[in-house]
């Protein structure tokens, strides 16, 4: 059952055009507002409070005590953990919000496969245990629309992507529909708190480059916090963060309890 949660998002933007009547963009998110989970007096009690690179510490530490499956057993697993809340018998697809019988799952035209949110490349961590196989960046997506992602960064532009109306991809980003953009900032910035270099495991960080690569890095951060203030958790969301939590690795995205904790550690 999901945690009941309380939830004040500020909308600034929208209010600032109403007073003068026009319609202005938005360069800047504004910062999400404060939360409260029932996690924050036990999985979370060692973080409440801090800010920057203490909060970004305290989470490491929490989230870090993980259980791992195979690559072989994310099938299975995503198959539960993205299932289509109007239809169990599908999953809903990651980019493309496609949803799509559980039994396509496999690498040809028309079926779903497992999306690395944060690039395998970046890092080059593969699909071992550990980031390989974490199901907090783990996404059902169809093959083709995985393809056209590739291991390409994160920001806004581009030409639009067949197969997932509302995404658009250019030489060197990605941009998912606006219903996956918070998705994706949290995904990404877990990974970047979860994986330290301290574990075997490569330090992964998050920054301002859509050039990426082969290094541990991901961008485009300011890009992401904008993304993580643009499209709050949804139901669909925090069930998965409970699953993960109670079901398989035993940890927490701490970005969909908390989403204000992205404006508090970058």
């Amino acid at each position: 059952m999901s945690v009941a949660r309380i939830r004040r998002w500020k909308v600034w933007a929208a209010l600032s055009a109403a007073v003068v009547g026009l319609t202005l963009p938005v360069v800047t998110a504004t910062p999400a507002a404060a939360t409260t989970t029932a996690y924050d007096t036990t999985y979370y009690k060692n973080a409440v409070g801090k800010t920057g690179t203490s909060l970004k510490s305290a989470l490491h530490t929490i989230i870090s005590d993980q259980d791992t499956i195979s690559y072989d057993a994310v099938w299975n697993a995503l198959k539960t953990l993205d299932q289509d809340p109007n239809n169990s018998a599908n999953v809903v697809l990651l980019y493309s919000g496609s949803s799509r019988s559980k039994s396509l799952n496999g690498g040809s035209v028309g079926n779903w496969n497992r999306e690395h949110t944060w690039a395998q490349s970046h890092g080059s961590f593969g699909t071992s245990a550990g980031p390989g196989t974490d199901l907090h960046h783990l996404r059902a997506c169809d093959v083709q629309v995985n393809s056209t992602r590739g291991n390409k960064d994160f920001d806004n532009g581009g030409g639009a992507v067949s197969g997932a109306p509302g995404s658009y991809t250019d030489a060197d980003s990605f941009e998912p529909r606006d219903a996956d953009k918070g998705d994706v900032a949290r995904m990404i910035l877990y990974m970047a708190v979860r994986y330290e270099g301290g574990d075997g495991w490569p330090n992964l960080e998050p920054n301002e480059s859509t050039s990426n690569g082969s290094v541990p890095f991901h961008g485009k951060l300011s890009v992401l916090k904008q993304w993580n203030v643009q499209d709050p958790p949804s139901a669909f969301e925090e069930r998965r963060n409970d699953l993960v939590h109670s079901t398989y690795q035993g940890n927490r995205n701490p970005f969909i309890d908390h989403p204000e904790w992205v404006e508090a550690i970058w």
